[in-house]
């Protein structure tokens, strides 16, 4: 039976990227060694490296002044070092979910937050509209989709200082506009690679203002002054990134990624809206397209173990809500076939018709 991969992060890759990664697995570069066992300090590793730094700016537009590093830790270590890094006095924060929550607490440990947005009266189910960026603070963080609640900020804000963004799990599937950002991280588990590696994208004038000794390790000075080289980097992660983005080059781009996950969004939401037995949890006009939840109407309750029992049994994986939400999430990263979408819909046809 075919699977239908729907988890979210880590998440599907697609097929290309998984092809390549094996075979460098087996031998890479043609040096008889494997990609686990490689020398990142090689000449056939730098080029990997050298490669997707330059089809990450490519794909992505980035400006002159931008730097593209290739770091361990995940989007968490991130939530601490954009404060060390950045934060002088005060910060201005949006809160829309678990990941800007931890991005806030770890901020307050290096100065002042002013959480100046939150939708955490409502369980985090919209965005935040018409709230103030304050023009005394350092810079203003917000993440732009929330894989636990289902919504996203399809926009680049307008904003009066620097600003930073969690793009972890929708960055490449829509375009943005680089220059109005000093930080961008994402963890790479969603889009681009196997968990292990974090995309950070920094402009180069952000860095060396705050007065505090930062260490070594949590200086992004360190790693692109060494070309994010400066200790041994998550090499396999690395490799997948680089098959996954000359994957989406060779798609189309991120205009091409974007057509087609607001077609599979667009798809799945029609069926959720139309169907009698499912809802969605968030606001219309805040839904995300990688992360699509829904839970059973109240009235059919009691048919959620059941039909997640429907599901298994044609082969969707990884359909079951976060804990925080319940009922139901299917992520819809960019690897992820309308094929799949597709059957997910018919799965939830049949199941309606049954009842």
């Amino acid at each position: 039976m075919k699977k239908h991969n729907f988890y979210a992060g880590p998440s599907i890759l697609s097929p290309y990227t998984i092809k390549e990664t094996a075979n460098a697995v087996l031998d890479f570069a043609n040096t008889g060694l494997s990609i686990l066992e490689v020398s990142h300090r090689s000449k056939e590793f730098q080029a990997v490296v050298d490669e997707a730094v330059a089809l990450t700016k490519e794909l992505l537009h980035i400006p002159e002044g931008y730097h593209v590093l290739f770091l361990g830790g995940g989007a968490s270590l991130q939530f601490c070092m954009v404060p060390f890094n950045l934060l002088k006095k005060k910060a201005a924060y949006i809160n829309t979910g678990t990941w800007a929550t931890n991005a806030i607490k770890e901020a307050k440990l290096f100065g002042e937050v002013d959480v100046v947005a939150s939708s955490k009266e409502s369980n985090f189910n919209y965005i935040p509209k018409n709230f103030i960026i304050p023009k005394d603070a350092d810079y203003f963080h917000y993440t732009s989709n929330n894989t636990i609640y289902g919504t996203e900020t399809r926009k680049d804000y307008d904003s009066p200082i620097p600003m930073v963004c969690d793009m972890s799990s929708d960055i490449f599937s829509r375009e943005f506009d680089c220059s109005k950002y000093d930080l961008i991280y994402a963890g790479a588990q969603k889009n681009l690679a196997p968990s292990g590696v974090t995309i950070v994208i920094v402009k180069e004038d952000a860095l060396g203002k705050v007065s505090r000794e930062i260490p070594t390790m949590l200086d992004y000075r360190t790693h692109v002054k060494k070309g994010s080289m400066f200790n041994t980097p998550p090499v396999l992660p690395i490799y997948s990134a680089l098959m996954t983005l000359r994957y989406y080059k060779e798609q189309g781009g991120v205009k091409a990624m974007e057509k087609l996950d607001l077609a599979k969004a667009g798809m799945l939401y029609d069926e959720i809206d139309r169907n009698k037995l499912f809802m969605g949890t968030v606001a219309e006009e805040d839904r995300s397209i990688m992360n699509v939840c829904f839970v059973m109407k109240p009235e059919y309750a009691e048919l959620e173990k059941e039909f997640f029992d429907f599901a298994s049994s044609k082969g969707m994986v990884g359909i079951k809500g976060h804990r925080s939400v319940g009922g139901f999430r299917a992520s819809l990263y960019n690897a992820l076939p309308i094929e799949s979408v597709e059957a997910l819909v018919a799965c939830m046809k049949e199941f309606e018709a049954k009842h």
